[in-house]
């Protein structure tokens, strides 16, 4: 595996076993955060009313667009200690956790407004993104040292303290709210875990990470995910409460094809740092390669895909499949271009992406109709928009960056 620092060369052999090993363990450890994910809205279509699995549908957007930070934290942490060593990271890992969470508490009474929620369920969602964002430390230390295989054991820690106690809850037949609060209280156990298992003996340096680089990757990455799950929320506050939970089951899908390919990423990160373009064009390669199975296994069988995600209720709206992992899809390219564009400080990395975001919020509200058909095709139009934007970005810095005639 390359490093932004020198290592002893090695036989292209161990080389290549150490890349399989390391992709088999990072893409086993998102396999199961996937699965827990999807888990979720599986179990509670079928313990919940539809008014309330979409209630939950929401908290899951609202939590996973506030701990999006966490992973802009680790992929900043993981890019300046490749390059910097082992700089101090915990200051400004605490700091970023409670903005996060500050601000869910901030917006609650909007929130609560807009979405229609239980004025308690922001502060469940504040209290459980806390730890989610701090898990970014400790997983870009490792990542950052390329030690990928306590990596994928911390990616299983967080996905696990993130869904174990609101699966557990639901399976039990606790009830939303109940659940809801057993797993604010269980995702507090990740912190303490992740740092017992990142410990190094490798000394901190004086250097330390800087706001203006956490901030960046924040930016880009919570730009990538508001304008992926801004359909979800959309559905929740356009359509009916049954459309809106028949919405969050297509959005399974969606989420399918979005995070499948995540472990192309991760393990091309310390390439893209360097401004390795052949690691782009592969990496981009591989994550379309990925998009393209999973549209054309969701047109051969979406009633199976909708009935797997949500029960026998919603497997008539199969027909929609493919069009939801076609979203889906789309993102995991920008997702790719982001991290490019962070790793190699390319300015307003996210612009491209806000103004995608801005555009499905536009037309969903104001031009396509208030259909879950209406908000489907304006996810992926967006979708499609940030791609281009993203690419058009690229091609633009290239031309910049190459020399004069």
């Amino acid at each position: 595996m390359s490093a932004l620092t020198r290592q002893p060369a090695t036989p292209a052999t161990a080389t290549g076993r150490r890349i399989a090993t390391a992709g088999a363990a990072v893409a086993i450890a998102g396999a199961l955060t996937n699965a827990l994910g999807y888990l979720v809205p599986v179990i509670g279509a079928r313990q919940l009313s539809s008014a309330d699995l979409s209630a939950l549908a929401t908290m899951l957007g609202l939590t996973a667009i506030a701990s999006v930070p966490g992973l802009g934290l680790q992929i900043a942490i993981a890019v300046h200690r490749a390059r910097n060593g082992a700089g101090q990271t915990g200051r400004i890992s605490l700091l970023t956790s409670l903005i996060c969470a500050g601000t869910l508490l901030v917006l609650a009474p909007a929130l609560v407004r807009v979405f229609d929620l239980p004025a308690g369920y922001a502060l469940l969602a504040a209290v459980a993104t806390v730890p989610n964002v701090l898990a970014g430390r400790w997983l870009g230390e490792l990542q950052g040292d390329e030690r990928f295989l306590r990596l994928a054991a911390g990616m299983a820690i967080l996905a696990l303290g993130r869904y174990a106690g609101l699966i557990g809850g639901l399976v039990a037949g606790a009830g939303l709210t109940t659940s809801l609060v057993v797993g604010a209280v269980v995702a507090w156990l990740i912190p303490p875990a992740l740092a017992i298992l990142s410990r190094t003996d490798q000394p901190h340096v004086a250097d330390a990470i800087r706001a203006r680089e956490v901030l960046t990757a924040c930016s880009a990455t919570l730009a990538m995910l508001v304008a992926s799950y801004a359909d979800l929320l959309l559905a929740r506050h356009l359509l009916t409460a049954d459309a809106s939970g028949a919405y969050s089951v297509g959005t399974v899908l969606t989420k399918g094809a979005l995070w499948a390919p995540q472990v192309v990423t991760v393990l091309a990160l310390p390439r893209l740092a360097q401004g390795n373009r052949r690691a782009l064009r592969t990496a981009l390669l591989l994550v379309a390669a990925s998009g393209a199975v999973l549209i054309a296994a969701s047109a051969l069988a979406g009633g199976f895909a909708f009935g797997l995600a949500g029960g026998a209720d919603y497997t008539h709206l199969g027909r929609y499949a493919p069009v939801f992992a076609a979203t889906g899809a789309l993102y995991a390219l920008v997702f790719v271009l982001v991290n490019d564009r962070v790793a190699t400080a390319t300015k307003w990395a996210s612009a491209p992406v806000w103004i995608a975001c801005a555009a499905l919020v536009v037309v969903a509200e104001f031009v396509a109709p208030h259909t879950l058909a209406g908000v489907m095709w304006s996810a992926l139009g967006a979708a499609a928009l940030a791609i281009t934007l993203c690419a058009a970005g690229n091609a633009v810095d290239k031309m910049r960056r190459s020399p004069s005639r």
